[in-house]
């Protein structure tokens, strides 16, 4: 086919087709980005959905993690606290050694002199323990004097002098053992 059309019609012709298909191509972009933006808008509500149910799951879980651990914490000072009331305890049950050497330094008469002391704590019965001393006693008086005062003082018992403190008259190496009440 011929085409008879002067220049400038043609020309107006093809700007008239590339207008249309420019508007047509336009049409097509303006739709897909309308369609685009509709599909990333929701997107955007259904992962701001996934994220605020995921947060309460973090949250849940740091709740539910805070409260082992507190369970834990709970757990580690009760048993602490338990070996701090058997720690006192213990110590509650331990004689009071300073108290024992103050009570027989009070009883030892002025004649008497002390050489050793000995505390056996695993031979005691019940709330007793086992006492040994060793020394020395200018007169067999003062040595039985000292005998006397351990047998009248309470919590003393058990007390006995091997017969060997008894055999010289004077200046005498002794040892006296006996149980005292704690």
């Amino acid at each position: 086919m011929i085409n008879l059309l002067p220049p400038t019609e043609k020309d107006n012709l093809r700007r008239e087709e590339k207008r249309r298909l420019a508007f047509i191509w336009g049409v097509f972009v303006l739709f897909f980005l309308i369609a685009g933006s509709v599909v990333l808008f929701s997107l955007n509500i259904y992962l701001a959905g996934e994220v605020a149910g995921l947060k309460i799951l973090v949250d849940y879980e740091q709740q539910k993690s805070l409260t082992l651990e507190a369970k834990n914490v709970e757990k580690e000072i009760s048993a602490i606290n338990q070996n701090l009331a058997e720690l006192d305890a213990f110590y509650q049950r331990q004689p009071r050694v300073a108290a024992l050497f103050q009570r027989i330094s009070e009883i030892v008469p002025e004649e008497i002199y002390l050489n050793s002391l000995s505390l056996d704590f695993s031979k005691g019965k019940n709330d007793r323990f086992q006492v040994s001393l060793t020394g020395r006693s200018v007169t067999r008086e003062a040595l039985l004097n000292f005998k006397k005062i351990l047998e009248s003082e309470s919590g003393f018992q058990g007390i006995y002098f091997p017969s060997s403190s008894w055999v010289k008259p004077s200046d005498i190496n002794f040892s006296v053992s006996f149980e005292l009440a704690i």
